[in-house]
């Protein structure tokens, strides 16, 4: 009986233990991660939401653009960083870290399409306070083209950068998907399995492998952007990362996108991934969807070729 207990006691300091030194290196590597400061906080404008602040700037004067970045680990408003100057001349820029996002709050609620989409309206209505153009990056369409269906007085224009295809929004989660979920949400131990997944190396190869058009040259800055932002906020940061990989954030939105009337415009990377057919799909589905492909470009044709990118906003809107 004796053995048997000491046995337990010697299991249980061994766990608490390497849980103990799991947590030191998961704080270690956040806060290594944001060592350089990539993502500037000078300009503190906070919007106080109900599920938690949102981070955003406010640039210029005109009428008001909102930015909305992609979902991918790390994503933030920091993206929009060399075509935001040049808007501003003409138009009032506001930018935006979504929430669980960059700088904004993030908190341990269940990150779903309609959170998003109640994000991007109450901010339209309680900051911008009136009817806006939109230029939205990558899965983060998704959420606009909900919004704009919702509550369409508050869009004017929406501008689509490379919008994922309309198959793999409606794939909903199934078992392999709630585990993943479950096993990203344990404390320390998920935590540190996030980390692997937005290493350095992860972040960078990523970038090389499907963002760049040139993988030779990626964007450093925009890497480590990424990489700074998918570690801030400690424990908290995963989340968002572990509702959209476990399709919690998922939605058809095949009827918002065929009901709504507001003009629509793709702006796709020449490289990107199944670019011509994700057009074709949502032209299907709109037939007014008007489309572009900016040459040499991949996942971020607005970091690629600004130039190119700011003439189209220039037709467009």
């Amino acid at each position: 009986m004796k053995k048997h207990s000491k046995r337990l006691l010697t299991a249980a300091a061994l766990v608490m233990t390497t849980t103990a030194t799991i947590h030191i290196i998961n704080k270690v590597i956040a806060a290594s991660a944001c060592l350089k400061e990539m993502l500037d906080t000078d300009v503190r404008n906070y919007y106080h939401w109900r599920f938690g602040d949102i981070y955003y700037t406010k640039k210029g004067k005109g009428s008001p653009i909102l930015l909305i970045h992609d979902m991918l680990p790390g994503g933030s408003g920091y993206e929009w960083g060399k075509i935001e100057d040049d808007l501003a001349l003409e138009h009032t820029v506001y930018n935006l870290d979504l929430p669980g996002c960059g700088r904004s709050e993030k908190s341990g609620i269940t990150y779903t399409n309609f959170v998003y989409v109640q994000a991007i309206c109450d901010f339209i209505k309680n900051v911008i306070g009136k009817k806006t153009d939109v230029i939205v990056n990558g899965y983060a369409v998704s959420f606009v083209v909900m919004a704009c269906h919702n509550e369409k007085d508050l869009f004017n224009k929406i501008m689509m950068v490379n919008p994922v295809s309309l198959s793999s929004l409606k794939q909903m989660p199934g078992k392999k998907e709630k585990l993943l979920r479950r096993c990203l949400e344990i404390p320390v131990f998920g935590t540190l399995v996030y980390h692997m997944v937005v290493s350095r190396d992860a972040v960078n190869n990523e970038f090389i492998e499907n963002y760049a058009f040139d993988p030779f040259h990626p964007d450093r800055d925009l890497q480590d952007a990424y990489y700074e932002a998918a570690h801030r906020g400690g424990c908290y940061a995963k989340n968002v990362y572990a509702n959209k990989a476990s399709k919690y954030m998922n939605i058809d939105i095949t009827r918002g996108l065929k009901e709504i009337d507001n003009s629509l415009y793709i702006v796709e990377g020449e490289a990107e991934n199944n670019g011509e057919a994700i057009i074709e799909a949502y032209q299907n589905v709109n037939p007014s969807v008007e489309a572009v492909t900016l040459k040499e470009t991949k996942h971020f044709p607005h970091v690629e070729a600004p130039e190119q990118f700011l003439e189209q906003v220039g037709i467009f809107f």
